[in-house]
């Protein structure tokens, strides 16, 4: 495999010098943009491994330019930086479709854990079978289409990835620590409601009225995506 290609959205120069540098000397190929416009253009232009996107940005901001590259490249690894460190501000970010969220400031090498993590996740996705299934749930890989039964769910990115971890690792209980180093990252605060938050709205989508319960709550223990026997 070769270098990772990676896109930096920051337009704070000592800030996106820092990080250039960090991950050249990591072994990365980095693309600088200084401007969610011009970021959405690169993106949207060339392939990367993963994107780096600074939230307060000239022109359009790093939510504007999330939602623009996720109609164009839902695939693609995004880890959101900014300021911003209260729970609505993460919650804000993962809803438009962002991977991470980390808060600065941060420490080099945190930064390179998380992009390694979301760049090694999407590499196992590539490579599993193109569609997941249990019961009437299925997941095509390729297209990212989530149905159940014949009914199109649509989620958003961080739902998607939590549905796909789940189903990963279905019949099988998942504690919320497992769930917020894995999908959020090292040192999210572990007293945070957002796991709940977030099976909350991936319960709404998938366990519809009409079909069987599959997302469960293990009280004081986690959550598991299991198998019925009686589903329709």
């Amino acid at each position: 495999m070769g270098k990772p290609r990676v896109l930096l959205i920051e337009d704070e120069l000592k800030m996106s010098g820092y990080v250039k540098k960090g991950l050249e000397e990591s072994h990365y190929l980095i693309d600088v943009a200084l401007d969610g416009k011009t970021g959405v253009e690169l993106a949207i232009k060339n392939n990367y491994d993963a994107i780096v996107l600074d939230v307060i940005l000239p022109g359009l901001n790093g939510y504007e330019v999330c939602r623009l590259i996720r109609q164009n490249k839902p695939k693609i690894p995004i880890l959101m930086l900014s300021a911003l460190n209260k729970i609505e501000n993460k919650l804000a970010g993962f809803d438009i479709g962002t991977d991470d969220y980390l808060v600065k400031p941060f420490e080099f090498r945190e930064l390179l854990a998380r992009l390694k993590a979301l760049i090694n996740r999407s590499e196992q996705v590539h490579n599993e079978s193109n569609v997941l299934k249990i019961n009437d749930l299925e997941i095509n890989l390729d297209s990212k289409v989530v149905k159940r039964g014949n009914t199109r769910i649509d989620l958003t990115a961080k739902e998607f990835n939590l549905l796909l971890y789940l189903m990963q690792n279905k019949n099988k209980v998942i504690s919320r620590s497992t769930l917020l180093e894995t999908l959020w990252g090292i040192n999210f605060e572990t007293s945070t409601n957002t796991v709940d938050v977030f099976i909350n709205f991936l319960r709404k989508k998938i366990d519809l009225p009409s079909h069987a319960k599959l997302i469960h709550t293990y009280i004081g223990m986690g959550y598991v995506l299991k198998e019925v026997a009686d589903a329709d």
